[in-house]
């Protein structure tokens, strides 16, 4: 799931990195790419739920995975609560550039969706991420801008539960060194499971995984290998296989 703006194909540059054995289906949100008629999302769960609508038809009893950056983080997380209610269950879950939805993000941070246009394009500019292009085309901005803004609006707005309600698998958590995002935003995210947190550090800002795609995909890579290796090990257990044909 991409973040604020991004349309699916901005993971297409992660296929050379990923192993064989992944197969890499980026979902595109309403109002971009291909659904760039779609009516834009009035929440955070809005998205979840248009997002579990589209990978139902993907989930054929195969391990699979879920990973979001920034907006698409939060969209992520929502769908993973949305999925313990399920037969679907991820073996691995990655919540990119984003602090734990509970944790405060401060007072001082701005809204960017209330700002005058202007203003807001100069500081999507600053961030980086959203090439320069699309503001110089009158044609362009009139489709791209409202929905950029619209996903800043649903991500500034979102409000998690008071109450934590931790997720039953691994969590892991990527996070641009250069990132501004404090340490307890960054460790909050360990109260959302009761298994295991694992935070990576990469090198860059909150759009490392544009500028270190390899290294990123090396992150998704390595865990994947050890969820399908704990899998393994879980089936050849003579145990859990006696356990698995008498349940069946």
């Amino acid at each position: 799931m991409p973040y604020a703006g991004g349309s699916a194909s901005i993971y297409n540059k992660w296929k050379p990195y990923l192993t064989d054995d992944i197969e890499l289906f980026a979902v595109e949100l309403a109002g971009r790419g291909k659904r760039v008629y779609h009516p834009l999302y009035n929440s955070i769960d809005e998205a979840a739920a248009d997002v579990y609508r589209i990978i139902s038809a993907e989930l054929n009893g195969s391990p699979f995975g879920l990973f979001g950056h920034s907006l698409g983080s939060l969209i992520a997380f929502e769908l993973a609560h949305r999925l313990k209610e399920t037969e679907h269950q991820p073996a691995c879950v990655f919540f990119s550039g984003r602090g734990a939805p509970h944790v405060p993000r401060g007072e001082d941070k701005e809204l960017y969706h209330t700002l005058p246009d202007n203003e807001f394009r100069e500081k999507i500019l600053e961030l980086g991420g959203t090439p320069k292009e699309f503001f110089d085309h009158p044609e362009l901005l009139e489709v791209f801008l409202p929905m950029l803004k619209n996903d800043f609006r649903i991500a500034e707005t979102y409000e998690s539960s008071e109450e934590v309600e931790p997720l039953d698998y691994n969590i892991n958590v990527l996070v641009g060194k250069e990132e501004d995002t404090t340490a307890e935003q960054i460790h909050g995210w360990k109260e959302h499971t009761n298994k295991v947190c694992s935070i990576h550090y990469v090198p860059g800002g909150h759009f490392f995984f544009n500028e270190e795609t390899e290294n990123a995909a090396a992150i998704i890579n390595r865990t994947v290998k050890e969820c399908k290796q704990a899998a393994d090990s879980f089936i050849e257990n003579p145990a859990v296989n006696y356990a698995v044909r008498y349940l069946q």
